[in-house]
Parts: C-alpha cells; sequence; structure tokens
C-alpha cells in the first residue's frame, strides 16, 4: 500500500515536472520569436507635425505623430503659412530596431535664402535627426512661419556614413509645380529627389498670402 502512494507521488512530480518543461520551453520559444521579430523589423521614419495657430498646416496633424516603415512613402503634409497668426512645428525621427541604420547620421536644416528675412525661419539651425532602437523619437522641431516678409526659407536634407541608405524627397505645389513660385526647387508631382552621403537636398518654402500651398513627402530606402 505505501509503495502505491509513492508511485501515485512520483507520477505527479513527474507530471509536473513534465508542464513545468513544456510552460519554459513555450516561453522560451515565444521570447526567441520576439526577439527574433525585432531582429528582422524594418527602420521607420517619423514625421511630427502640427498647427500652433490658424489652420495653415494640412495633413495628418491629429494625432500629430506618424511612422512609416522604410520604402513607405510618409503621408503628404501641406505648408500654406501667410499673415494669419500662428505657423507650423514640423520634426523628424528614425526607430531603428534591427540597428539596420547603424553608422548612418541623418540632419535637416531650417535656414533663410540669402537675403531674406529670417524671422520666418524660426528655431532653425542643423538638426541631427535620433536614430534609436528601442523608442520613436524626435528631433527638435522647426517652426515654419513663413508669409508676405522678404524671401523664404530652405529646408536642407543632408545624408553621412552610409552610402547604401537614401532618402528621396517628394515636394511640389498644389498645381503639381510650384504653386505660382511659392515652392522653390520643386519637381512635378509623383517624382522625387533623393538626399544621399555627399548629396543633400534643399527645397525652399515661400508660401504667403497667394493661392496656393507646397507638399512634402519623405521615404527612407536603401540602395543595392
Amino acid at each position: 500500500m505505501r509503495k502505491l502512494k509513492l508511485g501515485r507521488r512520483s507520477a505527479r512530480s513527474a507530471s509536473a515536472l513534465a508542464v513545468g518543461i513544456l510552460m519554459v520551453t513555450g516561453l522560451s520559444a515565444t521570447s526567441a520569436s520576439a526577439s527574433s521579430s525585432s531582429a528582422s523589423a524594418a527602420p521607420e521614419l517619423g514625421v511630427r507635425f502640427y498647427p500652433d495657430g490658424n489652420g495653415q498646416c494640412d495633413g495628418p496633424t491629429n494625432p500629430p505623430e506618424r511612422w512609416f516603415s522604410a520604402a513607405d512613402w510618409s503621408t503628404p503634409i501641406r505648408l500654406d503659412t501667410d499673415d494669419r497668426a500662428g505657423g507650423c512645428q514640423l520634426a523628424f525621427g528614425l526607430y531603428d530596431p534591427s540597428n539596420s541604420l547603424a553608422g548612418l547620421t541623418a540632419t535637416y536644416t531650417w535656414e533663410a535664402e540669402p537675403g531674406s528675412d529670417d524671422t520666418q525661419c524660426q528655431n532653425g539651425g542643423p538638426k541631427t535627426i535620433p536614430i534609436d532602437s528601442s523608442l520613436r523619437t524626435f528631433a527638435d522641431p522647426i517652426r515654419v512661419d513663413t508669409d508676405g516678409r522678404a524671401g523664404w526659407c530652405n529646408l536642407t536634407f543632408a545624408l553621412s556614413g552610409r552610402s547604401d541608405i537614401i532618402l528621396e524627397v517628394q515636394w511640389y505645389g498644389d498645381d503639381g509645380g510650384d504653386a505660382k513660385g511659392q515652392c522653390k526647387n520643386t519637381r512635378p508631382k509623383n517624382t522625387s529627389q533623393i538626399a544621399r552621403e555627399g548629396h543633400p537636398v534643399t527645397v525652399g518654402d515661400d508660401t504667403d498670402g497667394r493661392a496656393g500651398g507646397c507638399y512634402l513627402s519623405l521615404r527612407l530606402n536603401r540602395t543595392f
């Protein structure tokens, strides 16, 4: 009788041990799967865009932060600042969970065209886009507030450290062109300029009271 009880206890212990092994094995497999998924995840380009006054900033501003997988175009934003109060806040970020962008430095610079009124180009200067593997973060924003004051503001995108990574830039006006001269250095709609190591891309915003605005869309890509 005592042997029978011991046998049952041993059977229960063996069963519990088997369940424990299965649970650990299953957890390990799940963790490995999640780790593998993260390791193979494509980098993402982030755009933060929102108004700080009247509706002069058209596009996806609610929520103001959007992320786009590499090789996908960001949703176009539209700049149409003029003499109305307020402007547009604009910033960019890169999320890289698999560290596939290691060695890359990406910047954007907001500055006045020589001879222009630089009060239209606020929070300017070069800004390094953070490339984070764990958090989706943004560089400091620029403030777009062009109007009837003299001249315009230039936005320059530059890459360095990696020759195989490119940033495609679409910049065009409401008419598919330069919107009556308000969108400088445009290309026809659905065509792009390419920023790569040693070759930045600069576009100019001179929106004011004239009809029309300028569209900006970006795509992070890789050459092979």
